[in-house]
């Protein structure tokens, strides 16, 4: 390991509900949960305010519906979400050629090859630096951990939250984790957390105390030596620059099952076109695909075609995923469906059968994003969807956010990021003023040459102090 620390480790903070609030004054202060708002919708990210409550990430909408009532319940806004990732991802690549994205929300970042740092003083600057520049790029905070490893990197950004700054300085390493949860380090789950405390283990120290030997006998060889390894604050892992992606997917879980085959082989060829369109826009092509169903009584099934040649053509993909659902019974109706294709390449091999499949596709036209639909086919007016949460602009009274919909009606609340809170009105669903609207950027640009960090001036406030772990300051 390292003797100073000098990897670090961003998490964003509560990273989905943070930029909605940032988005929509409203809010501010106040509890938000963003995911799937359907009775079988999960939660993706609850605010600070809402984990007061008991909400948390992964936990079904409904459960967090009955513990928070009157929290703000959100659609996500993906590409809006990507977009401000990608602008905190620069800042991370301007310290180091050595950035690990693990999520839109959290990277690894190895200050000592870019050269950015080398002892304890430097590295906190630097975390501290950044912290200031995300802030003032994106008006959001984001938590810092450094440390010698990626593990205690990781461990200390965790112990920063929210929006801190926490150092681990080389040689305090077992002091800290002894008293700390199993469960703290990486790989134990419930599970293993739960076998591990069945054996009377329930801290990192007492992992150490019980020995290598009584930790391979109790999960196995491999999970054994790892977990004994980390114990002790052994990690060697480099930052990894470039992470290879295995596969690319898309899936939908259904308010309520569906029994209809023919709707779901229309399910199966829509799910078929968007795993192409995600699979062109990273500008890749793969060999396997894969279909996903989950039935009524929750059993998963997963079946798999491999081609001759690696391929992005959509008819290829829909013919081979309808094949493939053809050895699937869904007689007792589906909950979920899943279309993936992995074996990827960054190069297509026509196939046999994507030839006769793409004669077809001429007279059927392949579905592309970025292609509008026939005038006949556009959605009517009053058949519009206004997700909550996102954006809308209304010919008189500008833009806005949509907080609700429903029996015809839909209400907007007319605010953006740098305004006051603002009113709500309620407009019929097909009020022809009312349109989808792009994001508006969380920050106001400042004139070049205006002075302060960066051109960027944040949207509302955001506080916290640096902190340290076993340091002498």
């Amino acid at each position: 390991m390292r003797t100073a620390p000098t990897i670090l480790h961003l998490d964003m903070d509560a990273f989905f509900a943070s930029v909605e609030q940032a988005s929509k004054p409203s809010l501010r202060g106040k509890a938000v949960v963003v995911g799937g708002l359907g009775p079988r919708g999960v939660v993706a990210t609850a605010s600070y305010e809402a984990r007061v409550f008991g909400v948390h990430s992964a936990m079904p909408m409904g459960q967090a519906r009955r513990l928070a009532p009157n929290a703000a319940y959100l659609v996500p806004r993906f590409g809006f979400y990507r977009a401000i990732s990608e602008r905190v991802m620069e800042l991370l690549r301007a310290l180091s050629p050595l950035v690990e994205p693990l999520s839109l929300d959290e990277a690894f970042v190895d200050l000592e090859a870019g050269g950015a740092a080398w002892d304890e003083q430097s590295a906190r600057l630097v975390g501290a630096r950044l912290r200031a520049d995300i802030r003032a790029a994106t008006g959001l905070t984001g938590s810092v951990g450094l440390a010698a490893s990626k593990m205690l990197a990781k461990i200390a950004s965790e112990q920063a939250k929210p929006d801190g700054l926490v150092v681990i300085e080389p040689g305090t390493e077992r002091a800290m984790l002894e008293p700390m949860s199993v469960r703290t380090l990486p790989g134990v789950g419930p599970a293993t957390g739960d076998h591990l405390r069945r054996a009377g283990i329930t801290t990192v120290g007492e992992i150490v105390e019980a020995g290598e030997d009584e930790l391979v006998r109790l999960l196995g060889k491999a999970h054994g030596h790892g977990l004994y390894a980390m114990a002790l604050a052994r990690d060697d892992r480099p930052v990894v620059a470039e992470r290879e992606a295995k596969s690319v997917s898309v899936e939908d879980t259904y308010d309520v099952d569906i029994h209809d085959r023919v709707r779901v082989g229309l399910e199966v060829q829509r799910l078929a076109d968007r795993c192409v369109r995600r699979l062109r826009g990273a500008g890749m092509s793969g060999r396997t695909i894969v279909l996903k169903v989950r039935r009524y009584d929750f059993s998963t099934l997963t079946r798999s075609e491999t081609l001759r040649g690696p391929t992005d053509d959509p008819a290829v993909i829909r013919e081979a995923a309808a094949r493939l659902l053809d050895s699937v019974d869904t007689t007792g109706g589906v909950r979920l469906l899943g279309v993936g294709v992995s074996g990827l390449a960054d190069y297509t091999q026509e196939d046999l059968f994507a030839q006769a499949a793409g004669e077809r596709a001429v007279a059927e036209g392949p579905v592309e994003e970025h292609a509008a639909a026939p005038a006949e086919e556009q959605p009517a007016l009053a058949d519009r969807r206004w997700p909550a949460g996102h954006d809308v602009r209304h010919a008189e009274f500008g833009h806005g956010w949509v907080q609700g919909s429903g029996l015809g009606r839909v209400t907007v609340r007319f605010e953006t990021p740098g305004s006051e809170p603002g009113r709500v009105r309620t407009f019929r669903v097909d009020d022809p003023d009312l349109e989808p609207a792009d994001p508006l950027p969380l920050v106001l640009r400042r004139p070049e040459g205006s002075g302060g960090v960066g051109s960027a001036s944040p949207v509302g406030s955001a506080s916290g102090d640096a902190q340290s772990v076993a340091s002498s300051e």
